[in-house]
């Protein structure tokens, strides 16, 4: 069964974040875009590549108004000395939250059960905590931040623009469609 537009089921976590432990819940997204970033492990070697890529274009992304969550099946301890001995983890300012009970990555049909860690799962989830976009990758393949941004801002379009669609690479400012009997076997 597709996420898509389904609602984030209800969880409660512990996060690191600039210097603390924060709690995190599935009300924190409530009237927000948010992002959750699943990868498989703390001090592994695709992932610090990933994170470091969202953490080199938060801002841009806070400019859109989204909060990027990375999830991982590691406890919060792990993803402070990860913080703590990494300078590529160190540029960070997202919340990293903990998942060691697996249970966020099983609402997300992200866990690798006989593993116990995610598949890099990205989930891009609107302001009424609605999945808007699914996207999983294999553990080998790392992701991009500039293309999950591009990705974002046509989620933000669409939904202020119900009756558009952004087609093919689609980026802000370009031509969009407006579905309608004209354009069948036109494009």
């Amino acid at each position: 069964m597709s996420l898509i537009n389904t609602e984030v089921k209800p969880f409660n976590a512990t996060a690191y974040l600039n210097g603390e432990f924060v709690d995190v819940s599935d009300a924190d997204l409530k009237g927000k875009w948010s992002i959750f970033f699943f990868y498989p492990a703390d001090f592994t070697f695709v992932c610090p590549t990933e994170l470091g890529d969202l953490a080199d274009h938060y801002d841009e992304f806070k400019k859109l108004g989204v909060e990027i969550y990375s999830v991982s099946t590691d406890t919060h301890f792990t993803h402070k000395a990860w913080h703590d001995s990494s300078e590529t983890i160190n540029k960070l300012q997202y919340p990293m939250i903990a998942d060691p009970t697996l249970k966020i990555s099983r609402n997300f049909d992200v866990l690798v059960e006989e593993a116990g860690l995610a598949e890099r799962g990205t989930f891009v989830v609107d302001p009424d905590g609605k999945i808007q976009i699914v996207e999983i990758n294999a553990g080998n393949i790392g992701r991009n931040a500039e293309e999950l941004l591009r990705k974002v801002k046509a989620a933000q379009y669409v939904r202020e623009n119900p009756n558009e669609v952004c087609p093919a690479k689609w980026k802000e400012g370009e031509e969009t469609l407006a579905p309608s009997l004209d354009l069948v076997g036109k494009i």
